[in-house]
């Protein structure tokens, strides 16, 4: 009984011995040869949350980069953590908009993750962005094909009458339109 008298300093010790690893304050995992997927820690590390914007992109395959943070958006204040898993940034999006375009998907068995869809990131990377404001359908295709080198071909496989349905609730609705009509003219 006498080593549970002070649970943090049997805490600190696992840590230090690296058996367990700190993903923030008062949460932590075993140190073992499985870790759990970045995405599914994303989701438990600060929530309500879904993964999106690039990190969600390049899931999706839409974006060539590998992406070094795993960006997601919350309900909750904007927020960074740094952890031996990663980085991962909070973005905070304001309801109803939140809540459009989020799936359940599987990274690998008995691992899961909400993450936005292909269409919901693409919105969510332009409303997060500052100073991304577009005035035309051309501006908003150089941003996809030219800054954010994203496939046209998926582009165009893109469901554009799902993506107009949520621009009522969301932030920057002019340049969304021209987003939209930009994916419909390739």
């Amino acid at each position: 009984m006498k080593d549970y008298k002070r649970p943090n300093d049997k805490i600190h010790e696992l840590i230090k011995r690296e058996k367990l690893v700190s993903l923030k304050r008062g949460l932590y995992i075993w140190n073992s040869q499985i870790l759990p997927e970045p995405f599914s820690v994303a989701n438990v590390l600060y929530g309500p949350s879904y993964v999106s914007a690039e990190s969600a992109l390049a899931y999706h395959g839409l974006i060539p980069e590998q992406v070094f943070t795993i960006v997601s958006m919350t309900l909750k204040n904007s927020k960074n953590f740094n952890n031996p898993l990663g980085n991962f940034e909070y973005i905070k999006l304001q309801p109803p908009y939140y809540a459009f375009g989020i799936q359940q998907v599987e990274l690998r068995e008995n691992q899961f993750s909400l993450m936005a869809t292909a269409e919901k990131a693409i919105l969510d990377k332009i409303v997060t962005t500052s100073g991304t404001i577009f005035r035309s359908i051309e501006a908003a295709s150089a941003f996809l094909l030219e800054n954010m080198r994203m496939d046209e071909d998926l582009l165009k496989s893109l469901n554009t009458k799902e993506m107009a349905s949520w621009i009522s609730d969301a932030p920057k609705k002019e340049s969304l339109k021209f987003v939209i009509k930009a994916i419909e003219e390739l």
